[in-house]
């Protein structure tokens, strides 16, 4: 009897804190719906796509309410779809401060590998890692030789690649296209070249695979409470390791750069990269050292993941729509250039709606929720919501919705954004404005990269379709996921090298 009793207190125990931890908040508003929190944990037993997963249960609600309560990161948070919503959130960051990881769950494994960064951080901390690398994230002359010579790079592996499997058969591009990634983000941001697309298992590329890999995992991604336990859960002490092992790689790598130690002379200031000035302000000690190793980590992994997803749903679309990839074609060979400049490429107003496009359909970042409100506010004048309420916004939600985009929004049309490069830009910065488009954030926290990711697609898509055709393999349609991202990691693409692909004198071979 006295067993029954204690197992009894003990199953009791368990059921209240569960209870606890799941309940809805009483605080939370009362005129929007919550979604079930068996939605947010389909990942734990199902392999259905976020995509699939937002059709059937969150695009009615959100389409009707605007905005939703949610379960994620352990807690109950605000999603907002709206777009007048998301525009009053976005630009209230006095009220909506951004905070992530590191506040939110700061004893987990994803805030051990971000730290407080220029991203996530707020008030006083975020002006300073913005004066120190707002030039560096934010230049108008990028040099764009070393992003084309790693494009060719790219499209020789790629060829290659076909050529050993066979002309008949596909092969998954994305590991490729990571290390593509990678090395362009590293020559264009971190003074180094990190060799990945030469050496294909270099070690920071491979810790890469792992730790999306780690992150992402269901439960420890819903209850990361369970982080707090390394010592009971040995694969969350294998992820901090992981983790660890990546910066000090990274720090290594990157404060001994070969480039570093031969160079005889100060890296002139119009030549200056994001590295060179972070690493000026640790020297001088405007910014720690763990400051410095967040910050670095931080431009490492945005400035290569987005380009990364952002070109596997390219090769998806383009590879499954011939048409699209014909009219591109046929505006780079009319160009009559094999060395495409900055200036070049910004001239091409069909590849820059592709691109606008691209972002729209397919937002490398699909969801975040790394808001906190400091205060009460009435979102919209709408929604109450107290203050400490988490929220955040879903791109596809409010970039796929007929209310903001018409009949046609969840169809790829490029032409939706006009006929002239700056008509074009004009456009997604009045949409951005309007909270209807989030591609980049918006107002004062809009991405200082977003110059750069947009010549870097640029410039790869110009090699591409100069030199290859590509389709992709009927054999394996597969549109998967990979940690709420939308990205057809799964697809098997054929590549066919083109008789306009040879290469004049002065071309990189």
């Amino acid at each position: 009897m006295a067993i029954l009793t204690y197992f009894g207190g003990v199953v009791g125990a368990l059921a209240i804190l569960l209870y606890r931890l799941l309940r809805i908040p009483s605080n939370l508003p009362k005129n929007i719906p919550a979604v079930p929190i068996y939605i947010s944990l389909l990942g734990l037993w199902s392999d259905m796509g976020q995509d699939e997963i937002y059709d059937r249960w969150l695009r009615q609600p959100l389409e009707k309410y605007g905005a939703v309560k949610i379960w994620f990161a352990g807690r109950w948070n605000l999603l907002v779809t709206r777009p007048e919503y998301l525009s009053d959130m976005l630009k209230h960051e006095d009220v909506f401060a951004k905070a992530g990881s590191q506040k939110k769950i700061p004893w987990s494994v994803i805030s051990s590998l971000v730290g407080d960064n220029i991203i996530n951080s707020h008030g006083d901390d975020w002006k300073l890692y913005t004066s120190v690398m707002k030039p560096g994230l934010q230049k108008t002359n990028f040099d764009s030789k070393p992003i084309l010579d790693k494009s060719r790079r790219f499209v020789d592996i790629l060829l290659n690649t076909q050529k050993d499997i066979g002309a008949n058969n596909g092969f998954l591009v994305n590991p490729i296209i990571q290390r593509f990634a990678i090395a362009a983000m590293g020559e264009s941001f971190l003074d180094i070249d990190f060799e990945c697309l030469e050496r294909p298992n270099a070690r920071i590329e491979v810790l890469q695979s792992i730790i999306k890999r780690t992150i992402f995992k269901p439960l420890y991604f819903n209850f990361p409470v369970l982080d707090m336990y390394p010592y009971i859960f040995r694969s969350r002490r294998r992820a901090f390791a992981i983790m660890k092992e990546f910066e000090d790689l990274l720090y290594d790598l990157v404060r001994n750069r070969p480039r570093k130690l031969l160079r005889k002379e100060p890296v002139k200031p119009e030549d200056e990269l994001v590295v060179h000035m972070m690493e000026r302000a640790l020297d001088e000690g405007i910014i720690n050292e763990q400051q410095f190793r967040a910050n670095l980590k931080i431009v490492f992994l945005t400035a290569h993941e987005n380009t990364q997803q952002l070109l596997n749903s390219m090769f998806w679309q383009l590879g499954s729509d011939q048409t699209i990839q014909d009219k591109l074609r046929a505006e780079v060979l009319a160009t009559g250039v094999t060395n495409p400049t900055s200036e070049t490429l910004n001239k091409l107003p069909y590849l820059t709606s592709l691109i606008c496009e691209l972002l729209r359909v397919y937002p490398p970042v699909s969801q975040l929720i790394n808001r906190v409100s400091l205060e009460p506010y009435v979102l919209g004048g709408e929604i109450n919501i107290p203050k400490g309420t988490w929220v955040g916004w879903n791109a596809p939600g409010v970039q796929s919705s007929e209310a903001a985009w018409g009949k046609t929004a969840r169809q790829f049309i490029p032409e939706r954004w006009g006929d002239k490069p700056e008509e074009i830009m004009a456009k997604a910065r009045r949409e951005t404005v309007k909270g209807r488009y989030i591609a980049f954030n918006a107002y004062n926290r809009k991405c200082l990269g977003q110059g750069y990711a947009l010549l870097e697609m640029k410039m790869v898509l110009f090699e591409l379709v100069r030199r290859v055709k590509w389709t992709v393999d009927p054999q394996y349609r597969l549109k998967l996921t990979s940690g709420g991202i939308l990205a057809p990691l799964g697809c098997k693409i054929r590549f066919e090298e083109l008789d306009s692909s040879r290469l004049n004198a002065d071309s990189v071979t």
